[in-house]
């Protein structure tokens, strides 16, 4: 194993809950590895990732940090993922380029939980994928029972690489199951070898005979040794890891500080020697071993002085600074450590690099000289739990903003905006209060906008219960022609979601002809807003008489007509305010699910029951309908409550009656608002 052979760019994620230490493993690798002469540390600001205005701010990792370096002559980048829950979407689509994924978590079991979501991502994908329990030198650090909670959410076997050395409660070091060898921690100076201590002999055969009974699993000859009780060679036990690993049978789980460099070179050197080579990753991918040169995109970035910039990882062949991928040119090929770029003519298989000035590129692109290579399919985006009304505080920046938040939407795909004047202009959507706020100080520290936010407008409707039938005249006379229009309506309410509907049973030509779309006209337009203030729905019009005049008669005096007698009928005809209802489909581990009770009848809906979550151990989907004046906030709290973890899925459903002191208030603020 020594002596293996440089392998091609091989890439790696780091990816976990936020404050698991992601990016403080990352400044160790850094370190480690020479690619920095100082290890930065988040409280000092310092670290080659996060150097974003909004990271720095918050002390979290606000988007993906790119680094690439060099370990005993292997070329290696790491992704250091977001670990907030709101900006996972960021984590998902480096996942899908990447040869293996290293999950950092914190010794706790209570808190193994909250990495269920990203376990089930990497299963689902078959992205090998190992474990690194962070932390391992804090106070009362758990790991046999935050193995056994972490292989509670796991779909492949978990497997203990490391068992640790104590001295009274602290850990120390550890003994490598596979070459049966003992280490002492020494910090940033690496480890040293030790005997191993006779207090843990027994736990380390016990511990070690479990390791070996896993990979039996997958591997005959290993498991009719292990029946005879025959000794496996060193080099058949790391054989079968590797094997095992980069074909996803297995979670190799390795544990320490990334604070105190504790645990760096060993999980350096598993990841050298049992990580899968780039041609495995392609494959896996669904990308042939032959053909065109071709790089997946995995993230955008707009920046002030660089411009459009496509994350890539080339998978197949080599690409060149000018090249033509997709219909556009190539202008610049840039290796990353964290926001500082170094300018390179080509990129080889395995290598992520920033590509500049693609501007039709989007993330998740396939990218080819003939633009037609195939793949496993890109997962479509998350769906959006959470939204705001946003618009510029200067008017004249109104323009500015909407380009300003497509550049972010091309960033981050989980984000979307569209244009809804029933529920306050601009809305802004995401998966979260944080992210949304991340997304406009973005635009505040780029693009130089100030914005307001406002929760978005619930946009009632309203309707009758009653009947009418309506008279109106409508008649001026001034110098010249006059307007003269005269009609009799019968008003009455539809069955819900029938919408608008117009009927003239005039006769005798009372009503000419051409005059009659003009009162349809008169009685759509009074709709956009009813006795109440809202808009109308589901109410039939009908036309039954009418009178004109020969001279003073036209389409406005009969439009106008059509328009006075809905506004003085409608009043008479007991009218109802509707708020939109969703359908809400809310998961969650089983544990908390006797939690959403309470949640939903806070929030005035109505549980529909509820069941396993399909293809989710241990989770239960639970099916509730929920007024949309209730949703604002509902992930925030349903995050609360679950460890972070739950989630909806959400849909409107339909309009509902709304009466007593809540529809009063509305129509009181609606009414105070205008």
């Amino acid at each position: 194993m020594k002596n293996k052979k440089p392998s091609a760019p091989r890439c790696a994620a780091l990816v976990g809950p936020y404050l698991s230490g992601k990016t403080s493993l990352l400044e160790s690798i850094l370190a480690r590895t020479g690619a920095v002469t100082r290890k930065g540390t988040i409280k000092e600001g310092n670290t080659v990732g996060d150097s974003a205005a909004e990271a720095r701010a918050r002390q979290m990792s606000t988007e993906p940090n790119v680094a690439t370096t060099e370990y005993l002559g292997d070329t290696w980048t790491f992704i250091d993922c977001p670990g907030f829950v709101e900006l996972i979407q960021d984590t998902y689509n480096a996942l899908m380029v990447v040869d293996a994924a290293v999950v950092v978590c914190e010794p706790e079991p209570q808190k193994s939980l909250i990495v269920a979501p990203l376990l089930k991502f990497l299963d689902d994908h078959g992205i090998p994928h190992i474990i690194f329990i962070n932390k391992m030198d804090t106070e009362n650090a758990n790991l046999r029972e935050t193995f056994s909670a972490l292989q509670d959410l796991s779909n492949r076997p978990l497997v203990l690489r490391e068992l640790p050395i104590r001295d009274g409660e602290a850990v120390t070091g550890f003994i490598d199951l596979a070459s049966e060898r003992a280490f002492r921690w020494k910090g940033s100076d690496g480890s040293e070898l030790i005997q191993v201590p006779e207090t843990v002999v027994d736990d380390e055969q016990t511990a070690r005979t479990e390791m070996l009974e896993s990979l039996a699993d997958f591997d005959d000859d290993l498991l009719e040794k292990l029946l005879e009780d025959a000794v496996p060679s060193a080099g058949e036990i790391y054989s079968g890891l590797a094997k095992d690993l980069q074909e996803d049978h297995i979670v190799p789980v390795f544990f320490g500080s990334a604070e105190n460099m504790y645990g760096i070179t060993r999980l350096l050197k598993a990841l050298r020697h049992e990580a899968p080579e780039p041609t495995v990753t392609a494959d896996r991918l669904g990308i042939e071993t032959d053909g065109e040169p071709c790089a997946r995109v995995f993230k955008t970035v707009h920046a002030a002085h660089t411009g459009k910039l496509s994350l890539v990882r080339v998978l197949r062949g080599e690409i060149s600074d000018g090249v033509t991928l997709n219909g556009e040119r190539v202008s610049g090929v840039n290796h990353m450590l964290g926001q500082k770029l170094e300018k390179q003519s080509t990129a080889g298989i395995g290598e992520v690099v920033a590509l500049g000035r693609l501007d039709g590129v989007t993330t998740g692109d396939l990218l080819s000289p003939s633009g037609n290579v195939e793949a496993v399919e890109w997962p479509a985006p998350l769906k959006p739990l959470f939204s705001l009304a946003v618009h510029a505080k200067e008017r004249a920046d109104e323009v500015k903003l909407s380009g300003a938040l497509s550049r972010l939407v091309d960033e981050d795909p989980s984000l979307s905006f569209n244009h809804d004047e029933d529920a306050g202009g601009l809305l802004l959507w995401g998966l979260g209060e944080m992210q949304l706020n991340i997304a406009l100080d973005r635009v505040k520290n780029r693009y130089n906008i100030d914005i307001l936010a406002d929760q978005p407008r619930v946009p009632y409707k309203e309707t009758i219960r009653g009947s009418v039938s309506q008279h109106a005249r409508h008649k001026k006379q001034s110098g010249g022609h006059g307007e003269f229009g005269d009609v009799h309506l019968d008003i009455k309410p539809l069955p819900r979601g029938s919408g608008f509907a117009f009927d003239s049973v005039i006769t005798g030509g009372v009503v000419p002809k051409q005059y009659i779309p003009a009162v349809e006209t008169g009685a759509k337009e009074y709709m956009h807003r009813g006795p109440l203030g809202f808009p109308v729905v589901d109410v039939a019009v009908t036309l039954t008489d009418g009178q004109f005049h020969s001279v003073d008669s036209s389409d406005m005096a009969f439009r106008k007509a059509g328009a006075m007698a809905m506004r003085e009928g409608m009043p008479k005809c007991s009218p109802v305010l509707l708020e939109p209802i969703f359908e809400v489909k809310i998961a969650l581990p089983s544990e908390f699910t006797s939690r959403i009770q309470r949640l939903v009848s806070g929030r005035r809906g109505q549980i529909l029951g509820f069941g396993p979550k399909e293809d989710w151990k241990g989770w239960d989907e639970v099916s509730v309908m929920l007024p949309q004046a209730e949703m604002h906030g509902l992930i925030i709290e349903l995050r609360s409550a679950t460890l972070g973890v739950g989630t909806f899925e959400w849909k409107f459903d339909h309009l509902q009656e709304l009466s007593g002191k809540i529809a009063d208030d509305i129509v009181a603020q609606h009414a105070k608002a205008e």
